[in-house]
């Protein structure tokens, strides 16, 4: 049996096929490379240049190379982006992945994990986000999301298919062994985009809002290091193949760390001072957002091993590091 991987060029995805492919499992990627990299896929996977929605292609991957398990990354996710282009992100996030779900339950597929995200909470009044909070989506990435977690739902009532959606917190951090990281120039995750900074890859860089209701008056977010997000699929996996019900599940260590945090970790970390820009709050932008994670760590065999600021950044560096040498940047 194999697992076929969508958005297995991109940062998460790449992330993922090494952990399968360390994990003993056959791995199929399929990815259009509008945003991932043919570099970044091992070569020990097979490589399928395609798209979701094609019902045809994705029929004939699960019959000959034996499907037995989706986990589903491809899509679009930048949220300033998906405002300007709403229509496009429910096209490729929603409706393409619709389609992408139907073709595996027609084929046979029995286990799904779906990439979901923090964003479909919207602004929480406490901050803190349980699986339980009201779901009030700001953006139409959030939105389309949360669209297919609701298709995913239904079609596992209806069918002989279960389903797990992660609910990303902020993903960061890159490969501890270097064989991959985040390797999109224009990524706006904080992390990276101070590692460029300090690296001489960005004039500067940007804090968007300096008076919210936190100890030093920037944005608060929940930051999960990569390899630990992916471990997660891999017990997520492991659960489903185990005959359990279908769940949603926050990913995320259930603390957080300030933008100014961040911006002072990389600085000594990296021994380099940048340039630092304080702007107006952007719209939607909540204070603080946390992950409560006490449903994951009870319901998966899965246990974070790399809950530190400063590892992150170091392993987030030295990625950049790497990029910047191979010429990558």
């Amino acid at each position: 049996m194999s697992v076929l991987l969508t958005g297995g060029a991109g940062y998460i995805g790449s992330h993922m096929v090494y952990q399968l492919l360390d994990e003993g499992e056959s791995v199929v990627v399929l990815d259009n490379l509008s945003t991932g990299f043919d570099w970044a896929i091992p070569p020990a996977a097979l490589f399928v240049k395609g798209d979701i929605a094609d019902e045809a292609l994705i029929s004939r991957i699960i019959e000959n190379h034996r499907i037995d398990a989706v986990i589903h990354f491809a899509g679009s996710s930048v949220v300033p982006e998906s405002v300007q282009d709403p229509l496009g992100y429910y096209k490729n996030n929603t409706l393409k992945s619709c389609s992408l779900i139907a073709s595996a339950i027609e084929g046979g597929v029995k286990h799904f994990v779906f990439s979901s995200t923090a964003a479909v909470y919207g602004m929480p009044d406490n901050h803190i986000a349980t699986e339980e909070t009201p779901l009030q989506p700001i953006s139409p990435y959030g939105s389309s999301k949360l669209m297919i977690e609701r298709i995913l739902q239904d079609a596992s009532n209806a069918h002989d298919f279960r389903y797990v959606a992660l609910r990303y917190f902020n993903v960061a951090g890159a490969d501890p062994n270097g064989r991959t990281g985040q390797s999109n120039l224009n990524a706006t995750h904080l992390i990276k985009v101070a590692c460029q900074a300090s690296l001489g890859l960005r004039s500067h860089m940007e804090v968007y809002g300096s008076d919210y209701d936190t100890p030093d008056g920037t944005g608060v977010r929940d930051y999960i290091h990569v390899s630990d997000l992916v471990s997660a699929h891999s017990a997520t996996l492991r659960y489903l193949r185990n005959g359990k019900p279908s769940e949603i599940l926050n990913c995320g260590y259930g603390h957080g760390h300030s933008v100014l945090e961040i911006i002072n970790t990389v600085k000594e970390i990296s021994n380099c001072e940048f340039d630092v820009k304080f702007s107006d709050r952007r719209t939607g932008d909540a204070a603080a957002l946390i992950a409560a994670n006490a449903k994951i760590l009870k319901t998966l065999d899965w246990q974070p091993k790399f809950d530190d600021l400063r590892v992150i950044t170091q392993h987030a560096l030295d990625w950049e590091k790497h990029l910047k040498k191979s010429g990558l940047t």
